[in-house]
Order: structure tokens, then sequence, then C-alpha cells
């Protein structure tokens, strides 16, 4: 019984730091949010972890810093790892599939965000909005490097023109999320059963 009220604390303290995390992320984005002391335990709090985080080079993509998704999703998975724990018994299986999705949930994140910001591009260069707005700007500079992989994976070094390659990239994005995430699926319902 101990035991399991030490799990769920700490279940619950997983999440109530995991909601630490996500304001010191809006503070990085409005600094003055949160002023004074409450914004300074804040950092003092959540730095050193979401730092740790920031030391790994592949989760930066262009001007993308992709390690805050990174710090989350392995709170997130350690607060469901304590909480399955509290309720049922926890096997190298389930443990094995928590780790999966831990991991898959912020690609398939990644998948679906670049998918979505192709299929947005797409629509406004149907609809023949003006390309050297900011925001497009700012789109293609994300987008872009991504496109340039994928294109090369299909084309080689064929020259593709601009649409014809936004539409190829949306294909091979959304095929892939839906692919991995049914393979995902499938591996984890039956590494669940051990």
């Amino acid at each position: 019984m101990f035991l399991v009220t030490l799990l769920r604390i700490g279940g619950a303290a997983a999440s109530i730091y995991m909601l630490l995390c996500i304001v010191r992320i809006f503070m990085t984005w409005l600094p003055d949010m949160i002023p004074g002391v409450a914004g300074d335990f804040v950092v003092k709090t959540t730095e050193p972890y979401l730092g740790f985080f920031r030391r790994f080079s592949f989760l930066v993509i262009g001007n993308m810093d992709l390690s805050p998704i990174a710090a989350l999703a392995v709170l997130s998975g350690f607060s469901r790892a304590l909480t399955i724990a509290s309720q049922s018994s926890l096997t190298i299986g389930i443990l094995l599939a928590l780790f999966l999705d831990v991991i898959w949930g912020p690609v398939g994140f990644l998948i679906s965000f670049f998918a979505i910001a192709i299929g947005a591009r797409i629509v406004a260069y149907l609809a023949h909005l003006n390309s050297l707005h900011p925001v497009w700007r700012t789109v293609d500079a994300m987008i872009n490097p991504v496109l340039f992989k994928l294109k090369r994976l299909v084309y080689r070094d064929r020259i593709v023109n601009y649409m014809q390659g936004l539409v190829t990239g949306l294909l091979m994005l959304v095929a892939l999320r839906f692919g991995l995430g049914f393979v995902i699926t499938l591996i984890s319902r039956f590494l669940r059963t051990f």
C-alpha cells in the first residue's frame, strides 16, 4: 500500500513538474508573463532539466529547437509509467511499450506538424497568396530542409518544380505518419501482452 501511494505521489509530482516546464516554455516566448519571485522560481526549477535536452544537437532542425518537446515527452512517459505502476503490475512489456510511446509521441507530432505546414503552404500557393509575406517565409524556412531531404529520396538529383515538391513531401509525410503509427500501435499492443 505504501509503494502504491509513493508511485501515485511520484506520478502527480511528474505531472506538476511538466506543467511548470510548459509555463517555462511559454515564458521564453513572453518574458514578462510571470514577473518577480514566481518567475524566478519557475526558471530555477525547470532550467536544469530543460537545459539537459538542449545539449542534443539532433533536436535542432534549422531554426527549430525541438528539445522542449523531447523534455516534455520524457516527463509524460515517466508520469504515465508511475501511474500505470500504481494501478497494476508493471511488466517489462508494458515498460517497453511506454518507452516506444514516449519516442513515437514527439516523432508522430513532428511528422503531423510538418505535414500540416506543407498542406497550408500548398493552399497558400494555389490561392496565389503573397509568398514574400513574413508568415510564408517563416513556413518556408521551416519546411524547406524537410522538403529537400524528402525530394532527394524520391527524385535524387532531378530538378522538380515547387508545387510538385510540396505535394510529394505532403504525400510522403502522410504515408509515413499513418504507416508508422499503425506499426507502432501493433508493436505496442504486442509488448503489453508480456
